[in-house]
């Protein structure tokens, strides 16, 4: 009912302005908000409605400004292709016949039931039956539109083009401690703690400073049996072993040389740390009795720290070992790491259904602290540029994905595709289209419905006209 009332307006103001111009003319000038003068429109033709300037499909009777304060677009009438040329009455040189080129096959229910008519008729509502002329109902299932009915529906095509497909998978991570610079202080004897240095929990220590005094009688009878093999000028095999009963009970090589400088026996020796980092764990005490094995000490080393990334099982697939990845901790807001997966763990989470995924970074300034949060970014891809279509081209229903092809003149048909990667708003298609071809990204669900109201209607005429047919008996003489 408005495009009527627009259509009706649009007519009156076209002969109010007396008017006539070339069809495919271009409006230059945007009309103020008013009436426009007899100049401009001398010049331009009367604007007979407004357009949104974005080309989208809405329409105006009176000048508007978009929320930006653009004006909308005057649209004259030579420049709409939406209204239908008057038809040509016959003459001489165009007789009758010439009007009937495009031939009407039937009339199909406007409401898209699947119901036609060889001859023109109404619904139950008044609404006059659509004709489908000779040529618009191909076995290929392509459907053609109007000029006019492309404008009203906003539909635009796109080339198929070959470009790299790459995409950016989100997933939260945590910082661990790298494993293999974990290391633990204990005795392999029985023994005493005779004191504690003055290091705690937190604390930094370098690799062989002293953290306590231990005494042991298994460790002073060993060094007594050691500096006896030096005192009797033992040689060789017994010297060797003497020294190498020492080194079972991991006594400090400082501690050894200084029994071999000073021949006498200490009564208790300094216990070093084994390497540098941080002090995880501190059960050492003044005193303490300790065994074999007991864990005294506990020492990281965060100079490199593992990220453990938890990715959902169906982005597995597109990660492999050697994946770019950018860490974001949320703690250190504007400091970003970048890394390389360096493995993918075998086993999935029952529980959150994700796969982790791990990655190595240098901690030169220990920035990265165990048990940080970060938010990771996992660049993945096609290294190689393959065909790729925009996403809003694809029609997927869940077990069929097509696009619409532009052939041109007004017809579309639909193709089935083979879909791979997507990322940057292209989804690539490994079957169906070639690089030459251009498909529908805006309004291809329209086209779509309309393709596939025709398939219906189609096989409707088909079944119609087949149970119409008298059988072989009843045309027999």
């Amino acid at each position: 009912m408005n495009r009527a009332l627009a259509l009706g307006a649009a007519a009156a103001m076209i002969a109010a302005a007396g008017a006539a111009f070339s069809a495919g003319e271009i409006l230059r000038v945007n009309p103020p908000a008013g009436a426009t003068t007899s100049v401009a429109a001398a010049e331009v033709g009367a604007t007979i409605y407004f357009q949104d300037p974005d080309g989208r499909p809405f329409y105006s009777l009176a000048p508007k400004k978009t929320p930006d304060g653009r004006d909308w677009r005057g649209v004259p009438a030579s420049a709409d292709i939406s209204f239908d040329a008057p038809e040509e009455a016959p003459t001489e040189a165009k007789p009758a016949e010439a009007k009937a080129e495009r031939k009407i096959k039937y009339y199909r229910n406007p409401m898209g039931l699947p119901d036609t008519s060889p001859a023109p008729k109404k619904d139950s509502m008044g609404m006059d039956y659509i004709p489908v002329y000779e040529g618009e109902d191909t076995d290929d299932g392509s459907v053609k539109l109007s000029p006019g009915k492309i404008q009203r529906t906003g539909a635009k095509s796109a080339p198929v083009v070959r470009q790299a497909i790459r995409s950016i998978i989100r997933a939260p991570g945590v910082v661990k401690e790298d494993e293999r610079r974990v290391s633990v202080v204990a005795l392999r004897f029985e023994g005493f703690v005779e004191s504690v240095a003055n290091v705690t929990t937190g604390d930094h220590v370098h690799k062989g400073q002293a953290l306590m005094n231990v005494y042991s009688p298994a460790l002073s009878s060993a060094a007594a049996e050691y500096l006896s093999a030096i005192n009797a000028g033992a040689t060789g095999k017994d010297l060797k072993g003497a020294r190498r009963r020492l080194k079972n009970l991991a006594t400090p090589e400082t501690a050894i040389k200084e029994l071999e400088r000073t021949r006498e026996i200490s009564l208790s020796i300094p216990w070093l740390s084994p390497q540098d980092g941080e002090i995880l764990e501190r059960n050492a005490v003044n005193g303490m009795r300790a065994g074999p094995g007991d864990v005294l000490f506990r020492i990281a080393d965060h100079q490199l720290v593992w990220v453990l990334i938890d990715v959902a099982e169906r982005d597995l697939p597109q990660i492999t070992v050697g994946t770019k990845v950018t860490i974001r901790p949320r703690g250190l807001a504007g400091r970003t790491f970048t890394g390389d997966v360096s493995l993918i763990y075998p086993h999935l989470m029952t529980q959150t259904r994700t796969a982790r995924i791990r990655v190595e970074l240098p901690n030169p300034d220990e920035a990265l602290r165990p048990e940080m949060y970060v938010d990771a970014e996992i660049e993945t891809g096609t290294p190689d540029p393959v065909l790729a279509v925009p996403e809003s081209a694809v029609l997927d229903s869940g077990t069929r994905q097509a696009v619409l092809i532009d052939k041109g003149d007004g017809r579309f048909e639909p193709r089935e595709v083979k879909l791979g990667r997507r990322g940057g708003g292209y989804v690539e298609v490994t079957d169906g289209v070639a690089e030459s071809d251009a498909v529908v990204t805006s309004a291809n669900f329209l086209i779509d419905a309309e393709s596939n109201l025709k398939a219906a209607l189609k096989g409707f005429t088909e079944t119609s006209s087949q149970s119409n047919q008298p059988s072989g008996k009843e045309a027999r003489p």
